[in-house]
């Protein structure tokens, strides 16, 4: 493996999920593959658990990590190509990024989408200039689309806690104060929509529907009630709108989970990738729960993040 940065990126996700489960059970078990290495972090937004879990990650394979925040700690980069830089850039990033690589073995990238051009964001121009000029294997931290470690660390939890072998899975919209990416809707159902032993449901209003090439597979539900029907696990999340794109349509607060809306599930565990906010996308009685599973998924992240690594170093 060297890159990842989406399900298709993983030749058998069977064999990384089962990967990911020993790795847990002896965390520190193959810190020879991390042993004189690498690992460089850079992040073009802010961050909380890829940042610490990243870094865990490196250190749990006896690697050592550096933490890149890009503008703040470094030059401003310029990221077209053929500029004329006489602004206010002062580095661009086809130099910037080679030397990077320069610097470690393994190069973890976190970037974000506009949410203006939806051309620039799904086409991917920052990740995929970032690609070019790496010459050491590069993880997706998250990118304009996609956030394949929180999916993957999703999928762990999800496999560590199913109460029988094929389970619902239902991921749900949920209202937010502001306009949001599609960046983790797209990587969970990027994921769970090839799992063979998950019936995968998406549910959210009329014009939150995301890029099919996402979501195939997945069969789509407008009404909340009947998608959460039977659910074994149910993913909340906000995203702003990919057909009119960056913008919100709907704030209804009646989307919001709450214990009512779960009444009808399988006794369901709730995840969400966090930060989440409280009465407003998800309620406390949710969230403070048994069923709850946020903690354990975050915490998830560091196994993800881990097996990636260990694929990378091996």
């Amino acid at each position: 493996m060297n890159k990842f940065t989406s399900f298709a990126d993983v030749p058998d996700y069977r064999a990384l999920l089962k990967q990911a489960l020993e790795i847990k059970q002896n965390p520190f078990g193959y810190q020879h593959l991390g042993r004189n290495k690498t690992v460089g972090l850079i992040f073009f937004n802010p961050s909380l658990r890829t940042r610490l879990s990243s870094i865990k990650a490196a250190y749990n394979l006896g690697a050592q990590a550096w933490v890149l925040n890009a503008g703040a700690d470094s030059w401003t980069l310029e990221m077209a190509d053929g500029a004329v830089m006489n602004g206010g850039t002062q580095e661009h990033i086809k130099e910037a990024i080679a030397v990077m690589s320069q610097y470690c073995d393994v190069l973890g990238v976190r970037t974000f989408p506009t949410l203006k051009d939806k051309a620039e964001d799904y086409e991917e121009v920052v990740f995929n200039k970032i690609l070019q000029y790496a010459t050491v294997p590069v993880i997706s931290l998250e990118s304009a689309t996609l956030h394949p470690l929180q999916s993957f660390a999703d999928l762990i939890t999800v496999a560590e806690h199913k109460p029988k072998e094929r389970v619902k899975v239902v991921l749900t919209w949920a209202p937010h104060v502001r306009a949001l990416p599609q960046c983790v809707p797209n990587s969970f159902c990027d994921w769970f929509s090839e799992v063979d032993w998950v019936d995968f449901v998406i549910t959210h209003p009329e014009g939150y529907e995301l890029d099919e090439k996402f979501t195939k597979g997945a069969r789509i539900e407008y009404d909340q009630r009947k998608a959460l029907e039977g659910a074994d696990f149910v993913q909340a999340k906000n995203w702003s709108s990919y057909r009119d794109y960056g913008q919100v349509l709907s704030t209804d607060p009646a989307w919001m989970l709450t214990p009512e809306h779960m009444a009808g599930t399988h006794n369901a565990k709730f995840l969400h990738c966090l930060p989440v906010r409280r009465n407003v996308e998800v309620s406390d009685a949710i969230l403070d729960s048994p069923n709850s599973l946020v903690i354990q998924e975050a915490g998830n992240r560091v196994f993800s993040m881990q097996t990636v690594l260990h694929e990378m170093l091996k």
